[in-house]
């Protein structure tokens, strides 16, 4: 039996001339497997095929040291001696070891990928026999399968589970139940018949009520599959799931937890997705929860990822009446938005000039002293000067001419926008 054979029937390795074995297909199935060190060649750093040695007894591939010696060099690479002597000594003892390794490993690893597969169809069919603590624990059992093994969720689907899954959750589940069932959910393709199934509002209700319940991985799988609905959901069937207050109430929970900075981007990212595609109805529920409260407050722990996501959606919650009213009564809003431009990018920037745009809008004195006093003046000339977009840069020169109308002191607002002898 030869290395092809081998591989495609998954028999046992049998010993076999090493020129037969086909290494690259090896490799190439094990990209991700830690080799041990003595296999990888100093100079690619990637696992020998065919190992040779210098006559100074280091061993590298044969054509990277070829290459290395094309290139005029007279040394060997690791030890940097000159060398006498040419001559490239083929490793056999070393390539047979090499090939060997791959090989046993190579088929260590098919058998582990066919029990697991195993193990999940055996699952999948326990699910429809069992209830109670029984189905709890094969749902917690398939969820940390496929969770760590990527292959089983095909697996899955080619086994019914994408029908099976979902029919677990109803207005009756248990939360443990939901729990994992959401937590394998999570993690599959998500094909029409599965979105339609899941957006049933018996579902969606369950959902929000684990996500406002559960731990802070359920609160997060729960978020993840909500979002992945909503994108790919047709628009009545999002808008009830986005106008749901105790769904808006829980993501800002999350992003307030300061105990798991984790779900901070996750709940995020749904607020995002939520305030993109929704009606100023929404946006409007979001507020009367007190989601620019909220945000405004969580601003300065936030990393820079979740820094711009949030103060994009205080520029959508701006857009309503309601919004810029909160934002205005919000304390220190003013001088806590004008420290965040050019903080994080450009869009960051764009973000927070809006906000107080908004602001500006109902309180024009009050809001430019405050501003200019918090330092926006040289910002705003900064852009200005910057390379940035161009309807940025006009936003700047407006605001900037606006706040030397509405400014009483108009030797400080000058003096404010000083930065350097080149500005001045």
């Amino acid at each position: 039996m030869d290395a092809q054979a081998v591989l495609l029937t998954g028999g046992a390795a049998a010993p076999f001339p090493s020129d037969k074995i086909d290494l690259t297909v090896l490799m190439e199935e094990m990209e991700s497997v830690d080799v041990p060190s003595v296999f990888i060649c100093p100079i690619s750093l990637e696992p020998m095929r065919h190992p040779v040695t210098l006559c100074t007894g280091q061993t590298y591939d044969k054509s990277n040291i070829l290459k290395w010696l094309s290139l005029g060099h007279n040394t060997c690479p690791t030890t940097m001696q000159e060398l006498w002597d040419h001559s490239l000594t083929p490793n056999t003892t070393l390539t047979q070891l090499i090939h060997t390794w791959f090989l046993h490993n190579y088929f260590s690893m098919k058998k582990q990928f066919q029990d697991v597969q195993a193990r999940a169809v055996d699952l999948l069919e326990t699910l429809k026999k069992v209830k109670g603590q029984a189905r709890v624990q094969a749902l917690r059992d398939l969820r940390q399968i496929v969770t760590a093994h990527a292959s089983t969720r095909r697996t899955i689907a080619d086994n019914g589970g994408l029908s099976l899954i979902p029919s677990l959750l109803g207005p009756f589940t248990s939360h443990s139940v939901g729990s994992e069932a959401i937590g394998i959910l999570v993690n599959l393709d998500m094909n029409s018949e599965l979105k339609k199934n899941l957006m049933h509002p018996a579902k969606i209700s369950l959902l929000v009520d684990i996500m406002n319940e559960g731990t802070i991985e359920t609160k997060m799988n729960c978020a993840k599959l909500i979002e992945t609905l909503l994108r790919k959901g047709n628009e009545w069937e999002t808008e009830i799931v986005m106008s749901s207050l105790s769904l808006l109430v829980g993501l800002l929970r999350l992003v307030r937890d300061k105990k798991h900075p984790n779900g901070v981007l996750t709940g995020l990212v749904l607020l995002k997705t939520i305030c993109s595609q929704s009606q100023e109805s929404v946006r409007s529920s979001m507020i009367s929860v007190g989601a620019v409260g909220q945000l405004i407050e969580v601003l300065p722990s936030l990393n820079n990822e979740c820094l711009e996501i949030a103060l994009y959606i205080l520029e959508v919650l701006s857009t309503v009446a309601e919004g810029r009213m909160a934002l205005k009564e919000c304390p220190n809003i003013i001088p806590n938005v004008v420290k965040l431009m050019m903080r994080v990018s450009e869009s960051s920037t764009q973000f927070a000039l809006s906000i107080l745009w908004a602001i500006y809008k109902l309180a024009p004195e009050e809001c430019a002293s405050q501003a200019v006093e918090a330092g926006l003046a040289p910002k705003l000339l900064l852009v200005i000067q910057s390379g940035c977009n161009p309807v940025l840069k006009q936003m700047s020169t407006d605001f900037l001419k606006l706040c030397s109308l509405n400014y009483s002191s108009t030797s400080l607002l000058i003096s404010n926008c000083m930065l350097t002898k080149t500005i001045q």
